[in-house]
């Protein structure tokens, strides 16, 4: 079957795009790379959230963190806010969903950890309302968003990513080559041998 026109336009917009995030954000990247690394280094944990696609990529990224990325190594405390089943329909029915993950940050995170809010549209008034909490408990905030979302997501945030697209397709994929860059540079400084 032939490449359609249409596949190669999307590789050619997925490209320029990531050409750009890199051009536009590498000082963003290499501080939230810094962020990570001493929050780990000071036995600290990563805390992730978003809803949909985020809450799917919250979900990966902490896997990466524990489990393991291009090298064997010891696990790193990292938790999706995402998970906890019993705990999202609790909250989000006994008070309300824009609660699901600030009353979770009021409960899990401590001063020294870091807080990763994950938004295309930057408009989510959990992950919005979890940023907030997050300030408040004294942690170290983060956001991934993407052009829409720079105002709401960006005044609520330590360091924000900000993809230079309003593409939520482009947003995503971008968010993703980040996050491996990310998982990488971690590991690559944490357990570097020789």
């Amino acid at each position: 079957m032939p490449i359609t026109n249409l596949l190669i336009s999307e590789l050619q917009s997925h490209i320029a795009v990531t050409q750009r995030t890199v051009s536009e954000c590498g000082a963003e990247i290499a501080s939230i790379t810094e962020l990570i690394i001493t929050c780990f280094q000071q036995g600290h944990k990563l805390l992730l959230c978003g809803n949909g696609g985020s809450a799917a990529d919250a979900q990966h990224i902490a896997a990466e963190f524990i489990n393991r990325f291009r090298i064997d190594r010891p696990a790193l405390p990292a938790i999706a806010l995402t998970t906890d089943s019993s705990a999202l329909t609790s909250i989000g029915n006994d008070s309300a969903f824009e609660n699901i993950f600030s009353r979770q940050m009021e409960a899990l995170g401590v001063k020294g950890d870091v807080l990763v809010g994950i938004s295309t549209s930057g408009r989510s008034a959990n992950v919005l309302k979890a940023l907030e909490t997050a300030h408040m408990v004294g942690l170290t905030t983060v956001g991934f968003t993407g052009e829409k979302g720079r105002e709401p997501m960006k005044s609520r945030c330590d360091c924000c990513i900000v993809i230079p697209s309003d593409n939520t397709a482009r947003v995503q994929e971008c968010h993703e080559f980040i996050w491996h860059y990310i998982c990488g540079a971690v590991e690559a400084r944490l357990f570097r041998k020789g």
